[in-house]
């Protein structure tokens, strides 16, 4: 069976903090989806982001990843933090 390997792509992402009104981050989320053509809203308890897949959620404490075809989509973080390392600010 052949093996592969991901790119080694560059992406951006965000990690949704809280759904705590006075920290939450949530707003900043929504807002940098949708200035990049995404799609999103927060239903009171998860953030709702459409995909190319559908409609997913994330929940406090998931990524949310701006892929390689500007899509948007949520990953959590134990997943997260096994497959990226930080770059830092490009």
């Amino acid at each position: 069976m052949p093996y592969f390997r991901k790119r080694p792509d560059i992406i951006e992402a965000r990690k949704f903090e809280t759904n705590n009104d006075d920290k939450s981050n949530k707003d900043g989320l929504i807002k940098w989806i949708w200035s990049h053509g995404g799609a999103a809203y927060h239903n009171g308890v998860h953030l709702r982001i459409s995909t190319l897949e559908g409609d997913m959620i994330a929940n406090p404490g998931d990524w949310i990843i701006k892929g390689v075809n500007q899509e948007f989509y949520p990953c959590k973080a134990e997943i997260f933090e096994k497959t990226y390392i930080e770059m830092g600010d490009q």
